[in-house]
C-alpha cells in the first residue's frame, strides 16, 4: 500500500517543480508502475517530473531532509524490477531531453539523462560518428537508464560494455549536491574515479543527470552472415575462427537457438527463416572494417574456412542494408516472441566464453530434470560469454504452477552459473529481482565493502531503497 508524502513536503514538491514537474494523476502514473513483462506492477503517491539537474537537486535534496525514499526512472526498460517503485517518490528523467554538445573533434557526445539511445546514435550519424552500444529496446532506454545498469547490448566484443564508453557523469548526490564529473578526458589519474562508482549502481548513489559519452568512427565496410551450426561448441570454435581471420573488424556474434526461431517465426509478424533447413543453433555474425571491401572479404574467408572445418551447416550473406537489418531482427525479437508463449524463467548469466557449451549443457539438463516438458530458449551475446537463458512451461502447462516454482529452478541455474566462474547478472543489473539472490554468491569482505561506500554517500538509504546491498 501506498504511504502519503507528508503535506509540507508535497507542497515543496511541487514549487520547486513548477507546471508540468509533476503528476499525481493515476492515468498519467499508471504506465510507469507495470514493467515491461507485466511481471512487476508498483505503486507511488507522487511523480516527480524534474526538467533540468537543478530541478533533481532541489527533489532529492527535500525527500533527503524529509527521510522519503525515491525511484528513479528513465526509459522503464528495465528487467530486473528495479525501475517500478513500491510506495516511493517516482522520480523520472523523461523530460530531461537535451543533447547538450557533439564534438567531433573530441569523439565525445554530451546527453542528459532522458534521451534514448536512438536519439543518441541519431545525434552521432550527424557527425558523421557512431556511439557503440546497441540495444533491442534503444527506441525507449535512455542515457540515465543505460549508465545506471552499466547495459551491455551487441557490440560489447569490441567496444565492451557502457563502462567503457562513458568519458564523465553529471550525477545529484543522496544528499541533493549536483556532482559535475562531465569531463571528455580519455586519461585522468587523480585518484578514485567516482563516475565508474556510479556506472552501474542502479540509482543508488546518486541521480545521473548527464553523461559524456565516446564516439568511434563510422566503418564503411560491413559484413553480417546467419550461420546454421549443430552445437554451442561450434561456436567457440567458430569465434576463434573469426578473430584469427577478421581480427579487430569482428562486431558481433550472436548465439540462438532453434526454439527462439521457431517463436520469431510464430510470433512476429513478416520474420522469414533464413536458411532452407532447420538447424539446432544459429550464429549471427557482424565484421566491421575501416578499409572499403574488407569485412566482405574477411566475412568470405571465414565462412569458407568454417564450412571446409564442417563447423557451419549452411549460411546466408546480407546483400543490402535492409537484409542485414531483418537478420538483425530475428536477433533482437527473441524475447518479444517469447511473450504470447506465457510464464518464462529469465536469467541473464555471463560465464567464461569457454564455459558457454558447459553451462548451456548442464543447465538445460537440470531443467529437463526439474521440470520435465519445459521448453528452453537460449540466446546471446556468445561473444562475451553473456547468455539469456530462458526457461518457458510446457505447452499447455499452467502459467501459475511454472512461475511459483521460479525462484527454486533459478537457484539451480545460478548455483551452475556459479560453479563455473560466472555472474547471475550480466547485463540487467540485479534490481529488485535478484538483489537477495545476488548477495548468496559474493564474499562477506564484498558485501561489507559494498555496503560501506553505499552508507557513506547514501545513509539515510533514501534512493531506491530495495536494490542492491
Amino acid at each position: 500500500m501506498t504511504a502519503p508524502v507528508p503535506a509540507d513536503l508535497v507542497s515543496r514538491l511541487k514549487a520547486v517543480l513548477g507546471a508540468g514537474g509533476w503528476s499525481e494523476d493515476a492515468e498519467r502514473i499508471a504506465p510507469k508502475l507495470v514493467e515491461w513483462r507485466d511481471r512487476w506492477m508498483g505503486t507511488t503517491p507522487f511523480l516527480a517530473l524534474p526538467k533540468t539537474t537543478d530541478q533533481v537537486a532541489a527533489v532529492v535534496g527535500l525527500c533527503f531532509e524529509a527521510d522519503q525514499a525515491i525511484t528513479v526512472q528513465g526509459g522503464n526498460t528495465g528487467l530486473v524490477g528495479g525501475q517500478i517503485p513500491q510506495g516511493e517518490v517516482l522520480l523520472s528523467t523523461e523530460r530531461m531531453k537535451a543533447i547538450r554538445e557533439v564534438d567531433a573533434f573530441d569523439d565525445a557526445l554530451t546527453a542528459e539523462a532522458g534521451v534514448t539511445l536512438a536519439e543518441v546514435h541519431a545525434a552521432a550519424a550527424e557527425a558523421r560518428r557512431r556511439f557503440p552500444l546497441g540495444l533491442a529496446s534503444e527506441g525507449s532506454a535512455t542515457v540515465g537508464g543505460v549508465v545506471s545498469t552499466n547495459a551491455g547490448g551487441t557490440q560489447v566484443l569490441r567496444y565492451g560494455t557502457t563502462r567503457n564508453l562513458v568519458l564523465g557523469l553529471e550525477a545529484v548526490l543522496p544528499n541533493g549536491e549536483v556532482w559535475n564529473g562531465l569531463k571528455r578526458l580519455r586519461k585522468d589519474n587523480t585518484g578514485y574515479d567516482l563516475k565508474q562508482l556510479l556506472i552501474g549502481a542502479e540509482g543508488t548513489l546518486g541521480v545521473v543527470t548527464a553523461a559524456s559519452l565516446k564516439l568511434f568512427p563510422i566503418l564503411p565496410s560491413r559484413a553480417v552472415a546467419f550461420l546454421g551450426i549443430g552445437d554451442p561448441k561450434d561456436a567457440i570454435a567458430l569465434l576463434a575462427r573469426a578473430k584469427e581471420t577478421a581480427g579487430g573488424a569482428v562486431e558481433a556474434f550472436e548465439l540462438m537457438g532453434r526454439l527462439g526461431i521457431d517463436f520469431a517465426l510464430r510470433n512476429i509478424a513478416g520474420t522469414r527463416d533464413p536458411l532452407a533447413r532447420p538447424h539446432p543453433w544459429y550464429v549471427l555474425a557482424e565484421f566491421e572494417a575501416a578499409e572499403a571491401g574488407a569485412a566482405e572479404a574477411a566475412m568470405e574467408r571465414f565462412l569458407a574456412e568454417g564450412m571446409e572445418a564442417g563447423l557451419i551447416g549452411d549460411a546466408v550473406v546480407a546483400q543490402t542494408d535492409a537484409q542485414a537489418k531483418a537478420l538483425w531482427a530475428i536477433r533482437e525479437n527473441q524475447s518479444p516472441a517469447q511473450k504470447p508463449e506465457g510464464a518464462t524463467w529469465k536469467h541473464d548469466v555471463a560465464v567464461p566464453v569457454s564455459q558457454v557449451p558447459a553451462f548451456l549443457a548442464e543447465a538445460t539438463a537440470a531443467m529437463a530434470a526439474f521440470a520435465p516438458g519445459a521448453r528452453i530458449a537460449a540466446f546471446g551475446h556468445v561473444g562475451d560469454g553473456n547468455i539469456h537463458y530462458d526457461v518457458l512451461r510446457a505447452d499447455g502447462g499452467s502459467d501459475a504452477e511454472h512461475s511459483a516454482r521460479r525462484d527454486a529452478g533459478s537457484r539451480i541455474v545460478h548455483d551452475i552459473v556459479h560453479r563455473l566462474g560466472g555472474s547471475i547478472s550480466a547485463e540487467h543489473g540485479l534490481g529488485a529481482m535478484k538483489t537477495a539472490e545476488g548477495a548468496r554468491y559474493k564474499s562477506e569482505a564484498e558485501l561489507a565493502a559494498q555496503r560501506a561506500i553505499r552508507h557513506a554517500l547514501d545513509p539515510k538509504r533514501i534512493l531506491n531503497p530495495r536494490v542492491l546491498f
